[in-house]
């Protein structure tokens, strides 16, 4: 695997909506440009685009849960493959494997962890999806984290990123499932 970037972006909400957060809400984002080994050909088995999820997933998850600095109650995962690629590359990152070392390096996570993939270039922007980590339906936390890097991805480049955060959203007020009230038992209520 060929890593070319590693980014971490941290965002600290203060105020939303003209009114001051109970507490600072943190959004951290891990993210690693790397080569893709298939661009420009179509290959069948994409196991190698599978392991390099499993071994950037347990990088971006430590990175990114450094950079949040305490637990994270959400969290999500995204991709962008340069034009030479295609979006199965950014399934085969994302889906099979990744996942697992995410949830060891926040404590667990029974909830499907929400993803995003695209096609793009350098300085496509993607919306990195947050769920609540153990209860999808927990509303509070439907929330996402832009990443976008300026010289990537490369046609030949997959932007792999890795969001959490440790919180739901400043002032959620929408209703339903909350996070106390959530069984975490099932990753739906």
């Amino acid at each position: 695997m060929k890593i070319r970037k590693l980014v971490t972006v941290v965002e600290e909400i203060l105020a939303d909506g003209g009114r001051e957060t109970r507490r600072p809400l943190r959004k951290a984002a891990a993210v690693a440009v790397i080569e893709n080994p298939f661009a420009g050909r179509f290959v069948e088995d994409l196991a190698e685009l599978v392991d390099m999820g499993e071994e950037l997933g347990a990088l971006l998850a430590k990175k990114a849960t450094e950079a949040l600095g305490g637990p994270a109650e959400s969290f999500g995962k995204a991709a962008i493959v340069g034009e030479r690629g295609e979006y199965e590359h950014a399934a085969a990152l994302l889906h099979p494997k990744l996942g697992a070392p995410l949830r060891a390096a926040i404590g667990g996570g029974k909830a499907i962890i929400p993803s995003a993939k695209k096609l793009g270039g350098p300085g496509t922007t993607i919306d990195v999806p947050l769920h609540f980590k153990d209860a999808v339906f927990v509303r509070s936390h439907y929330d996402a984290m832009e990443v976008r890097l300026n010289d990537a991805p490369r046609a030949d480049e997959i932007v792999l990123a890795i969001a959490l955060s440790d919180g739901g959203r400043p002032h959620a007020r929408i209703g339903g499932l909350t996070k106390d009230e959530a069984r975490k038992e099932d990753g739906l209520r």
